[in-house]
């Protein structure tokens, strides 16, 4: 009777433990629902009308985040996150289920945060937002976005650490591990990142390196780590690049708030390094600029627009000629109306005009952020759109 009694008393203890570490946990679903209607001036040689929820303010979600208090300013943390094309219900991100994120993790109040799986880089968590794409649409990405401002991949396998304030100052760091069989580094990469913020003045920087950044299996490698195994490197562009052992891009980026004004400006630095083929062993080099300003007129309609200049050096192929000696300028407007904290519509617009010679030797066309090739050097790209957040 003794040792029932004391069993007894046992499970009640553990099961007030466990309804005390239930207490201490907390699972959320959250997403965002942003769907438009967009033109498309020049493409495949005629005009576009289509509808399209990847591509907004927010590409569209859902997603669960959990976090456990394990005591002592740690929490156990995680995110599933999948893009949604709500115009057919399929998954985001080349068809990849969580594509957006999946990791796990522990996070300290006092040391940061350690985590792993399928994330971003370190590029998103620190300039991007300081980018024309951080108050804009996909048209206001740069121009193909070749610096992975507008977060066109992702870096799985990835071991991301993240620090907290310092007084302002954050860092952080990524290695995504290739995972290749008797080659330990390739299709690994590793990013690092940097920011400040104080007052009205912010600013980030971020470097990223890849090894044979595209691969044949499908899920691997940087630019290929999708699902359907796709490549960015798909327009004219950079398609000519895709041999390309290494990738490398350096972003800096700053804003200053005046009121209701925001101005802000990056530069970005994009390496294909060791191309193959024909292009033998050279580097393409890209170097782009924006600067853009959003004023809040009032708490419920803001204003954006922003300028980007893209220039593509020349590569010289094994017989003498030039390719991708491209230049870019891009100019973006949007409005946005807060129908509440949750609700808006907004109009986006864009035009660019390319000159010079594309990575492929032909004409350079305009390519609003892997939108399609336009059919000559000039489109205009149009948004109107409908966002919910829940």
């Amino acid at each position: 009777m003794e040792k029932t009694k004391r069993s007894l008393l046992c499970c009640a203890a553990l099961g007030a433990f466990a309804s005390a570490a239930h207490a201490q946990s907390a699972v959320m679903l959250y997403g965002i629902l942003d769907e438009g209607v967009m033109y498309q001036s020049n493409v495949g040689g005629g005009k576009r009308v289509f509808m399209d929820s990847l591509g907004g303010i927010n590409g569209s979600r859902w997603g669960f985040n959990g976090s456990e208090d394990l005591g002592g300013g740690v929490h156990a943390i995680f995110t599933l996150e999948s893009g949604i094309n709500l115009n057919n219900g399929s998954f985001g991100q080349g068809g990849t289920e969580f594509g957006r994120q999946a990791f796990a993790g522990l996070s300290s109040d006092r040391f940061g945060s350690l985590t792993f799986g399928r994330q971003y880089d370190m590029v998103f968590y620190f300039p991007e937002p300081l980018t024309a794409v951080g108050i804009g649409t996909v048209i206001f990405a740069h121009p193909g976005d070749l610096d992975n401002t507008a977060d066109s991949v992702r870096a799985n396998n990835a071991v991301r650490y993240m620090s907290p304030s310092y007084d302002g100052f954050s860092f952080g760091g990524e290695y995504s591990v290739g995972g290749v069989v008797g080659n330990t580094t390739a299709n690994s990469g590793y990013s690092l990142g940097a920011g400040y913020a104080n007052g009205p003045l912010r600013l980030d920087a971020a470097f990223e390196y890849f090894k044979n950044p595209s691969s044949a299996t499908a899920g691997s490698g940087f630019f290929t780590d999708n699902a359907n195994g796709s490549s960015q490197l798909a327009q004219s562009l950079n398609k000519g690049y895709a041999s390309a052992s290494a990738y490398q891009v350096i972003v800096v980026a700053g804003s200053y708030a005046i009121g209701p004004v925001t101005l802000m400006a990056s530069a970005s630095n994009i390496q294909y390094s060791n191309l193959g083929g024909t292009l033998s062993g050279s580097t393409a080099r890209f170097n782009d600029v924006d600067v853009e300003a959003q004023y809040t007129f009032c708490s419920f309609l803001i204003f954006s627009a922003g300028y980007d200049y893209l220039v593509g050096k020349g590569v010289q192929t094994a017989s003498g000629s030039t390719v991708g000696n491209q230049h870019y300028h891009q100019v973006v407007l949007m409005g946005d109306y807060l129908l509440s904290k949750r609700t808006d519509v907004y109009l986006a617009a864009g035009w660019q005009r390319a000159s010079g010679t594309s990575s492929t030797g032909a004409p350079a066309v305009a390519d609003f952020t892997n939108e399609g090739d336009s059919s000559n050097n000039h489109q205009v790209l149009v948004r109107v759109a409908f966002r919910h957040k829940f």
